[in-house]
C-alpha cells in the first residue's frame, strides 16, 4: 500500500510538472499571439497610410493630366489662328534670303 501511495505521489508530481510546462508554454503562445496581432494592427495602419498616399498621388496626377489635356488644347487653338504658310516658302524665310539662297 506504501509502494503504491508513492507511485501515485511520483504521478501526481508528474502531472504538476506536466501541467506547469504547458502554463507556461501556453503563456509564452498568447504572448506571442499578443504580438502578432500588435504586428498585424501596425501593418493595416501602414498600409491604410500607404493608400491615402496612393490615393492622393492619383488624384494629382489626374488633375495634372487634365492641365495637359486643356493646355494641349489651347495650343492646338493657337496653332491654328497662326497664319499658314507654304512649306516652301517657310524654308526659304528660314533661310534668311528672299530667293533662299544666302549670300
Amino acid at each position: 500500500m506504501l509502494t503504491d501511495l508513492d507511485d501515485l505521489t511520483d504521478k501526481i508530481e508528474q502531472l504538476v510538472v506536466i501541467s506547469q510546462r504547458f502554463h507556461q508554454h501556453n503563456q509564452a503562445l498568447l504572448a506571442e499571439l499578443d504580438r502578432a496581432r500588435a504586428e498585424c494592427d501596425e501593418t493595416r495602419v501602414a498600409i491604410e497610410q500607404l493608400r491615402t498616399e496612393r490615393d492622393a498621388l492619383r488624384l494629382q496626377r489626374d488633375q495634372l493630366a487634365a492641365k495637359i489635356d486643356e493646355a494641349q488644347v489651347r495650343l492646338n487653338a493657337i496653332l491654328e489662328k497662326l497664319p499658314t504658310q507654304n512649306p516652301a516658302e517657310g524654308q526659304m524665310d528660314l533661310l534668311g534670303t528672299p530667293g533662299g539662297e544666302n549670300a
